[in-house]
């Protein structure tokens, strides 16, 4: 038993009740999802009658992280304990993680920081015309996806945007409940599963802050799609790749999607789909 798993092990014999916090509930869920997903045969567990190879008990967990099964049992409840990188990282490797999932899970674990600074409803001027000299769709979206600034391109691929208002005007709100921008998409299901594990990797621990809770709020009353996916809590740093949209009246058209993050507006990032070369 590791030293965080014997030290919460006597606390909670003593009846100390440590309190949850929307962070440590937020890593709990997704700690959880992960170890009723988990493969037994691929850790050397046996099959029983009341398992499948799907599953794993908390009690299995603890014991293959070397942790006591009060402790992780407190993890997943959400409880504010105190862990460790190494024990977050023992529990990572016997639920398969990724090491987008592993990192995911280090940032909900740390200790709570202070207020950030609040998301931006513009775009600054020197940032706007960097996108305006790009001559291929451009945007500007801050951290729960709003989309705070475009250029010329981006409004001939998206023409919805310059009309849209302002509440609506949020990528992922977009991506579920804009029937012209699904009919843009020619793998729709792909590509949206793929934006959302990216805005949960991106969102964090600032999935508890206002403009994100209303979003995804706002998003499972909105979209069946939404909810479905969400529960999946698929996890996935963002990476450059090549992306196909059907344009109205070009056709079917192929871009590398590329992001940026400014070092003098780090809140913000841009999005540029620059034309395939091939």
């Amino acid at each position: 038993m590791g030293s965080h798993g014997r030290y919460w092990y006597c606390e909670y014999h003593r009846g100390v009740i440590r309190p949850r916090t929307p962070r440590r509930e937020q890593l709990g869920e997704f700690l959880g999802a992960r170890r009723r997903s988990a493969s037994r045969t691929a850790l050397g567990l046996p099959l029983s009658a009341r398992r499948s190879d799907t599953g794993l008990s908390r009690e299995e967990v603890a014991t293959l992280a070397g942790v006591s099964g009060s402790w992780y049992t407190w993890l997943e409840q959400g409880r504010d304990i105190n862990v460790s990188r190494q024990v977050l990282v023992a529990v990572s490797r016997v639920l398969a993680l990724t090491a987008d999932e592993t990192e995911y899970v280090l940032a909900l674990a740390e200790q709570e920081a202070g207020p950030s600074a609040p998301d931006r409803d513009s775009v600054p001027v020197h940032l706007q015309r960097l996108v305006d000299a790009l001559d291929f769709p451009a945007f500007v979206v801050a951290t729960d996806w709003a989309i705070a600034g475009w250029n010329p391109r981006y409004a001939w691929l998206y023409p919805r945007i310059a009309t849209l208002d302002v509440a609506d005007r949020n990528l992922l709100w977009l991506i579920y409940t804009d029937p012209e921008l699904r009919e843009m998409l020619p793998d729709w299901a792909r590509d949206s599963r793929r934006f959302l594990a990216e805005f949960r990797a991106e969102a964090g621990v600032r999935l508890g802050a206002p403009r994100h809770r209303a979003l995804v709020d706002r998003l499972l009353a909105s979209s069946l799609d939404f909810r479905e996916q969400w529960s999946e809590l698929e996890v996935s740093r963002f990476a450059s790749r090549r992306r196909m949209f059907r344009h109205r009246e070009e056709g079917l058209l192929a871009f590398d999607h590329h992001r940026l993050v400014p070092s003098d507006a780090v809140d913000l990032h841009v999005v540029m789909y620059v034309p395939a070369a091939d």
